[in-house]
């Protein structure tokens, strides 16, 4: 089967306060090429497309023309939302798997990405995700309704992996209908379609304020024993 990672990077990064993108944020090297390279590097993983800001693409092809990347078949614009971004992306690729990806999630793991393309040949479409550690209150004007069963709670990651019939099928009827969906798979769920659960990790952070940036450096330096500064 055909696999093609689309790497949504064309976020405003408004809550990260820099003055560029956040993905050409350094970690030793810019985010956006960790995470790239955790695709590029992966066995299954047959193509990559990259989806950015209109105006980051230059800035982009020249952080990606310093390193070699093989699967990196094109990068296209994004449009005025995430999910208008993921459907350029979507329209774009030509295969059997579809993986969605936040260039913001560097620390993807090998394992996450093979387990997600597994369930969704098995099952059509999967979701990389972590069980809730803390507990939920469900808040009505600052007064708790109540709590919520932290058990039956998962925290959605990417990548999210599907069919490609089926996200296409998804994001088409999404845009006939004018529903905007808060990820991927909310718009394969309104479509009747299971989303198998793939158990991901917490390290799979996605960063997008400056404690997040901090943290990811940290699991940087753990995993490879040095700074990322």
């Amino acid at each position: 089967m055909k696999t093609t990672a689309i790497i949504l990077a064309a976020g405003k990064a408004k809550r990260m306060m820099a003055d560029k993108n956040k993905l050409f944020l350094e970690l030793r090297k810019p985010i956006l090429i960790h995470t790239i390279g955790a695709f590029e590097n992966h066995k299954l993983i047959n193509e990559i497309i990259v989806v950015v800001n209109k105006r980051d693409l230059e800035a982009c092809n020249k952080i990606i023309e310093k390193n070699i990347f093989k699967k990196l078949r094109k990068i296209i614009v994004g449009g005025e939302t995430r999910q208008q971004s993921s459907y350029n992306g979507v329209m774009e690729a030509d295969s059997d798997i579809i993986l969605i990806h936040d260039g913001a999630r560097p620390l993807v793991t090998e394992d996450s990405i093979t387990n997600s393309i597994r369930d969704a040949i098995n099952y059509g479409a999967s979701v990389v995700a972590v069980p809730l550690k803390e507990t939920v209150k469900k808040v009505d004007n600052c007064f708790v309704q109540n709590t919520l069963d932290r058990d039956a709670l998962w925290i959605a990651q990417t990548p999210q992996t599907f069919k490609a019939d089926i996200i296409k099928k998804a994001h088409e009827t999404a845009k006939r209908d004018g529903f905007f969906g808060k990820d991927d798979s909310s718009l394969v769920e309104r479509l009747g379609y299971k989303i198998r659960i793939c158990r991901g990790h917490y390290e799979n952070l996605k960063i997008t304020t400056p404690d997040d940036l901090v943290i990811a450096k940290h699991i940087f330096k753990k995993n490879n024993g040095d700074y990322y500064d």
